[in-house]
């Protein structure tokens, strides 16, 4: 994702506005650091800027609200901001889904089923008792089982 920063000249510089507070953790060493701290510590903490984990996506949007909040800096700034949130604290991996405990709508979300997919699993593990591995779930009828399959290293059993 590419920031937008039409509204904000290259020039910006920040503006303190009373203190601005140190930073509570240390982070680590890599391209933007230091502009990340610059820039994230103008009206909180530096452990609350980084304590979510996102992709690019979702740090430029998190990027974005702070600008309309008042956050200030260049546009390279910025994006040497965006760079090191992006790849220092990338979104942590999904923990696997017990295909024999998980609820519909876990099934549906994690695998891009629909509704009367996942309601098939949940018939079939009902009248068939748990699932043991991945070929179990190929008996399953009305399933995509490519959607499945194509996420299997996520299934635990």
């Amino acid at each position: 994702m590419k920031i937008r920063f039409a509204n904000f000249p290259p020039t910006l510089v920040i503006l303190a506005v009373g203190a601005v507070s140190s930073p509570a953790i240390e982070l680590p060493d890599g391209p933007g650091k230091a502009e990340t701290e610059k820039l994230c510590t103008q009206c909180h903490d530096l452990a609350k800027s980084v304590s979510m984990r996102q992709d690019r996506n979702g740090w430029g949007v998190t990027m974005t609200k702070m600008i309309a909040a008042g956050m200030k800096g260049t546009t390279e700034e910025l994006q040497a901001v965006l760079s090191y949130l992006e790849k220092t604290f990338p979104p942590e991996a999904l923990p696997p889904i017990n295909i024999n405990t998980a609820p519909a709508i876990q099934l549906e979300s994690r695998f891009s089923l629909k509704r009367s997919e996942a309601a098939a699993i949940l018939k079939y593990r009902k009248e068939h008792g748990d699932f043991k591995s991945i070929e179990d779930l190929k008996k399953v009828p009305g399933i995509d089982f490519s959607k499945i399959e194509a996420k299997q290293d996520s299934l635990v059993f």
